[in-house]
């Protein structure tokens, strides 16, 4: 077969919280000709890039013409703080106004300066730019920080400073350094700084993930353009996506709508992303997934990125049954790993749960049903103290249950054993009570020990001294309430606050809410009957949306569409999307120092500006600059055949925003 006859495949990949899902399509006809499921390696993410590569058996790599990939890297990197030291330079910023309203919390680093310069709302200079202060700091910093991001106060009106701060830093030393105004046009300062920190923390993350990804890709002869899904869902070219990382915080959700989107061919619905650790909402409108102008938010930052409007849940397959302080039956947050899995990998942790079924109530307590376990041999200086290297020690024999391990280090509690280091960079492991393992109890999913549940959850019943099938319903129920409460908050846009079930259901809660939610699951009220009705309908994607959504789409009286291949749609987004790139230009006003008189009108891009005397030139001009910018970007950012669209904002006060925004395919090698 010649190679204009061998049909165009290309290949998706989603990297979770759980697993890394892989689908192989053929381009012109939308095919799904295999797809494979590996466990995601957080430690090192192309390790499960790389068995899930392997697991598709691709035939002939040379008929790949578009690798793509979708990653919760950037997101997990900035919640767990795992992003590189960044030093932050403020230029022009209120130190008292900060602190007065406690901003730097907000900034994604300590190591923050404030220095003089900066413009004003019309772009001119505020004061003189403290470019001997900011060497002599960067000069005593340079050592201890891997980048550098700078946001001088107005730069989308005037970079000026900032483009003097990267040349005079360049000429002292080599480290990366991040300008907020290339990121960002918004004129929010303190969002602009967060976006530019978090940019320069995760330069070499990502870097080092494509890189990685590469390799993966050239040891499976695999020889095609590698694109990176943005959080909106588009995607770019991996050059892009390595300068600015940062436009992939919720890159792994958004990928998730569009294939949802993708594999029902509904253009409004709302999408459900069941994975092993988040269940993830997002809104498909018009065929588009809903996009947050406000900009994302991961954890207490707030960014100027624009990213798909979403809400995410600790709640999936593997999320950890156990109670409370109170004795309260808790699902989540906390991702552990099942049961019925270890129990399969370590036969002797299936003997030990057999044998801790036949143990009365008092002796087989719900924390025997807690282990750890080892996952791979440490570095010694990833071990901090004697305690560390006991527990290793101990774990090296197998896993073992906690109750062992604390009499095995002789300690009362887990706060005196520190592990949390130690599970974070996945050395050690935890294993309970999940949801996976009600699943193989209900025999809905039975591909590891289901026998191993099966007595797991008779201890953990025993000791409330409950009905097993009763008291599995009831967990259930209470997982797809969390569901529901979770679309309910998300397209209200306001939060709902629940308090107990149980007393809500018996009419003594006095909060209208929760009643209100609570009648319209169950209508409790003789006389009053309320419900929720969802509009849209309901699309289930991911490898649990079958067993935990059914329940979900009737409380919402909504129709629940579980396409074919649902189970990676995820995969199939990170494929499906286009390649989009935006080009937005600002006008206005050249002032006198006064304020008064009007001498003309600036037409600002990030890195150039014109002057005109008309505000008519200016407009045209920028109208004629944003769509050659936007267009070029898009090639260069690997789109095929783009086209552009231009849209005109007025910000009030002879300032305007000229927008372009060019589209197309994503580019395949022939």
């Amino acid at each position: 077969m010649d190679d204009h006859a061998k049909p165009s495949l290309v290949l998706g990949i989603d990297t979770g919280g759980t697993y890394t899902d892989a689908v192989l399509l053929e381009y012109e006809t939308r095919r799904v000709l295999a797809s494979h499921k590996s466990l995601t390696t957080k430690r090192d993410f192309s390790i499960g890039i790389e068995n899930v590569i392997e697991g598709i058996h691709i035939e002939d790599p040379s008929a790949i013409r578009m690798v793509s990939i979708s990653t919760t890297l950037a997101t997990n990197a900035i919640a767990e703080g795992k992003g590189k030291r960044v030093a932050l330079l403020l230029i022009g910023y209120d130190p008292d106004l900060i602190s007065r309203f406690k901003m730097q919390e907000r900034f994604a680093t300590p190591n923050y300066h404030f220095f003089d310069g900066g413009h004003d709302l019309y772009g001119r200079e505020k004061k003189d730019l403290d470019l001997a202060g900011i060497l002599a700091r960067v000069n005593q910093i340079k050592g201890q920080v891997e980048a550098i991001a700078v946001s001088s106060y107005f730069s989308p009106l005037n970079p000026e400073h900032e483009n003097r701060v990267y040349k005079a830093i360049a000429s002292v030393c080599d480290l990366p350094v991040v300008l907020g105004h290339q990121l960002s046009t918004k004129l929010g300062s303190v969002e602009r700084a967060t976006t530019a920190a978090l940019n320069a923390s995760l330069l070499a993350v990502l870097r080092d993930f494509i890189i990685a990804v590469r390799r993966a890709m050239e040891r499976r002869k695999i020889d095609a353009p590698l694109m990176v899904v943005r959080g909106d869902g588009t995607l770019m070219s991996d050059e892009f996506a390595a300068r600015t990382p940062v436009e992939t915080i919720h890159s792994g959700p958004a990928a998730s709508a569009i294939g949802g989107r993708f594999l029902s061919r509904l253009d409004d619905a709302l999408i459900l992303d069941v994975g092993g650790t988040t269940t993830d909402i997002a809104l498909i409108t018009s065929g588009q997934v809903t996009v947050s102008e406000d900009g994302a938010s991961v954890g207490n930052y707030k960014t100027s990125v624009k990213a798909a409007n979403l809400l995410s849940i600790a709640l999936g397959g593997d999320s950890h049954i156990h109670l409370g302080h109170d004795q309260q039956i808790l699902v989540g947050p906390e991702r552990v790993t099942p049961l019925a899995y270890l129990a399969w990998k370590h036969p002797r942790v299936a003997k030990q749960l057999k044998a801790l079924a036949l143990r009365t109530w008092s002796q087989a307590t719900p924390d025997w049903l807690e282990y750890w376990f080892l996952l791979r041999e440490p570095q010694e200086n990833l071990l901090k103290s004697q305690r560390d290297r006991e527990l290793v020690e101990f774990l090296e024999g197998g896993p073992q249950p906690l109750p062992e391990i604390l009499k095995h280090l002789q300690i009362l509690h887990t706060a005196q054993v520190g592990v949390e280091e130690l599970m974070r960079q996945e050395i050690i492991g935890r294993a309970g009570l999940t949801s996976t393992d009600l699943m193989h109890i209900d025999g809905r999913y039975d591909v590891w020990d289901r026998e191993a549940a099966q007595h797991a959850w008779k201890v953990f019943c025993q000791f409330q001294f409950r009905d097993q099938e009763t008291l599995r319903e009831q967990v259930w129920i209470q997982m797809s309430e969390m569901i529901v409460h979770a679309v309910v908050t998300f397209l209200a846009s306001r939060p709902l606050e629940l308090g107990d079930r149980q007393r809500s259901l018996e009419g003594t809660d006095r909060d209208m809410g929760r009643w209100f939610f609570y009648n319209s699951l169950y209508q409790a009220h003789p006389q009053l009957e309320t419900r929720f009705r969802l509009h849209t309908p309901i699309i289930g994607i991911g490898a649990p949306a079958s067993i935990f959504l059914p329940d979900v789409g009737e409380k919402l009286n909504s129709e629940l569409i579980l396409p074919e291949h649902h189970e990676v749609a995820n995969a199939i987004g990170a494929i499906a999307g286009s390649v989009m790139v935006e080009e937005e230009l600002l006008i206005y006003p050249k002032l006198s120092k006064s304020g008064l008189e009007v001498f003309g009108y600036y037409v600002q891009a990030s890195d150039e500006r014109h002057e005109f005397e008309e505000l008519g030139e200016a407009l045209a001009h920028a109208r004629t600059l944003s769509q050659e910018r936007a267009l070029g970007a898009a090639i260069r950012s690997g789109a095929d055949n783009p086209e552009v669209t231009l849209e005109e904002l007025t910000d009030g006060l002879d300032t305007y925003r000229i927008r372009a925004k060019a589209i197309g395919n994503p580019r395949l090698t022939r």
